[in-house]
């Protein structure tokens, strides 16, 4: 993300990373299942003929605890017939006309599908079971302006096993912390588009991951059911709580719409014109072959699409369940990340019940206890993906990127482990018989020539780069893949784009010492530059943008090139 705050750094006000939409789910584990069910049964001495009438009986019992403080506080208790319409318009509508500014605002009902069980013979057995079924039953949906959230909603089953949904804002609480501490702010819905103190707020925003999240969520649910501990004194529950959706999300703040208007279109064209199906893997930190291809055990349908929405031009990438995108909202740029399958991460922990084991990357948990690594896989994947659109903004007259390429370069000097490479000094142009056309390498490796005594040593250099031969496009377009803008490059990864399979020993050995050469001669144009200690190199701030105005410009056509004109 760096690249992409210093190529805008003199219209960018600050960026705001954190969670945006929050949606969890709390799950009574031990009668969730239908063994647990029926050991719940057996505990209260209910038989199986009388499951239905027992369900009925405690479901009205939820129902008159649910509804009886929202009774008592005289707000609104409304059936839906349909849960397709928008809840959260009905709630805030209730919220100004009775202006409630804290608080219970009302309570919705509608009959939804959900997991429930049922009893019924076993044909092998010649006895009753209990058997888990979809349905639908009862939801109720308190929604409230709360004291730290702000506003939100959670609801409730009303038929076993009683499963509890939560969905808040992130930046709906950062409002709060903020007005807490006096932080002065601007906000369009659940976007800030002027801060008093950027880090002061998003110190604020860090502040969410410290929350502890089994003790708040559960005290929603309390507020749900007051009765739990009496349905359950016999058998007791205690909910489990897991994230089903989350989203993160980093604002890039303008100072304007037109700021922004200004930079985001070639963004969104970029996006979806040039990001692979490897590129959005990369992004969303999923492995991909060394040639950028993707594995076999990763053969999943990854879409990506553009839609224009009322407030602006929303571009996103998909897979499996996770996805990536990028929207533009009044001044502010946001990148965010929605993780649903969280299998795909990794997260370092111990086995699961044993907190004191050997610990090892497994696979990330939906438990809230791996909220803080979601945050971390999150804000990685934002940074990615704002780091690879960084190259696509290029306000330089072409000519002025093209010129030092197209003139020889002094090689760049070998210099101990550990000491920084000297930058790259632009040479002078040299007479045309001095550039020879047969050194398309350049010249071989070893120590230069010495000079004849009497004489100094003339630098060597490396030959002039012609961005629209086909030889030196392709080692253009290979170095500036996206893939490469992020993680660096090696001999290897380029010898495989530009040579395919390796082939025998002694063509792999000749190969490796060409690709050398081309190393030593886009150092020495500055386009990359080596990683101290290691064989990988990254490509240069100057280089992403060359390598992407050059590119374009030769793959544009004479039509694009003189309407531009």
């Amino acid at each position: 993300m760096l690249s992409f705050l210093s190529r805008f750094a003199g219209v960018v006000r600050g960026v705001l990373s954190g969670f945006d939409r929050l949606f969890f789910r709390g799950c009574l584990r031990r009668v969730s299942y239908a063994a647990g069910l029926t050991n719940y049964l057996r505990a209260n001495r209910i038989l199986f003929k009388d499951f239905a009438r027992h369900s009925a009986q405690v479901t009205q019992r939820l129902i008159e605890a649910s509804l009886r403080p929202a009774r008592q506080r005289g707000r609104e208790v409304r059936y839906l017939n349909s849960a397709k319409g928008s809840k959260e318009d009905i709630a805030r509508a209730i919220a100004e006309r009775d202006r409630i500014r804290r608080g219970l605002i009302c309570v919705l009902s509608s009959v939804e599908p959900c997991l429930t069980f049922s009893v019924g013979g076993n044909r092998q057995t010649q006895k009753l079971e209990v058997r888990a079924r979809r349905g639908k039953c009862l939801h109720l949906y308190h929604y409230q302006i709360h004291p730290v959230f702000g506003f939100m909603h959670a609801r409730i089953q009303t038929w076993f096993p009683f499963h509890v949904y939560v969905c808040l804002n992130g930046r709906e609480w950062l409002a709060r912390q903020m007005d807490q501490a006096r932080l002065r702010y601007l906000r369009r819905d659940n976007t800030f588009t002027w801060l008093q103190d950027v880090a002061q707020a998003q110190a604020l925003f860090d502040q969410q991951l410290q929350a502890h999240w089994p003790e708040l969520l559960g005290g929603l649910a309390q507020a749900l059911n007051p009765a739990h501990a009496e349905l359950f004194a016999q058998f007791p529950c205690h909910y489990y709580w897991s994230a089903v959706q989350t989203e993160w999300a980093s604002d890039v703040m303008f100072p304007s719409r037109a700021a922004l208007e200004e930079v985001y279109p070639p963004l969104v064209r970029y996006g979806i014109t040039h990001f692979r199906s490897a590129d959005v893997l990369r992004f969303l930190g999923q492995p991909v072959t060394a040639r950028g291809q993707v594995p076999h055990a990763n053969r999943r349908e990854i879409r990506s699409n553009v839609k224009e929405r009322v407030e602006g031009v929303r571009l996103k990438h998909w897979h499996r369940g996770n996805s990536l995108k990028i929207y533009d909202k009044d001044s502010v740029l946001r990148a965010e990340c929605l993780i649903q399958n969280p299998q795909d991460f990794k997260v370092y922990r111990p086995k699961e019940g044993d907190e004191h084991g050997a610990k090892d990357w497994r696979p990330l948990r939906r438990g809230v206890a791996d909220l803080g690594r979601r945050a971390e896989v999150s804000q990685a994947a934002n940074g990615r993906y704002l780091e690879a659109l960084a190259a696509v903004h290029l306000t330089t007259p072409l000519r002025q990127l093209a010129e030092p390429l197209c003139r020889p370069a002094p090689e760049p000097a070998r210099h101990p482990a550990g000491a920084a490479a000297p930058p790259p000094v632009a040479p002078p142009v040299p007479p045309p018989a001095e550039v020879s056309a047969a050194a398309a390498d350049g010249p071989p490796p070893g120590p230069p020539p010495e000079a004849p005594p009497g004489r100094a040593a003339r630098p060597r250099r490396v030959r002039a780069l012609n961005p629209l031969a086909a030889a030196d496009a392709a080692l253009l377009e290979a170095v500036s893949r996206p893939e490469f803008m992020v993680n660096g490059l090696r001999n290897r990864d380029l010898r495989q784009l530009l040579y395919g399979a390796p082939p025998a020993a002694a063509e792999r050995r000749r190969q490796a010492a060409a690709v050398t050469r081309k190393l030593r001669l886009l150092r020495a144009h500055g386009l990359i530059s080596k990683v101290l200690k290691t064989h990988r190199y990254l490509v240069t701030p100057g280089g992403r943008e060359t390598c992407t105005a050059l590119l374009a410009a030769r793959n544009a056509s004479v039509e694009q090139l003189t309407r531009a004109g």
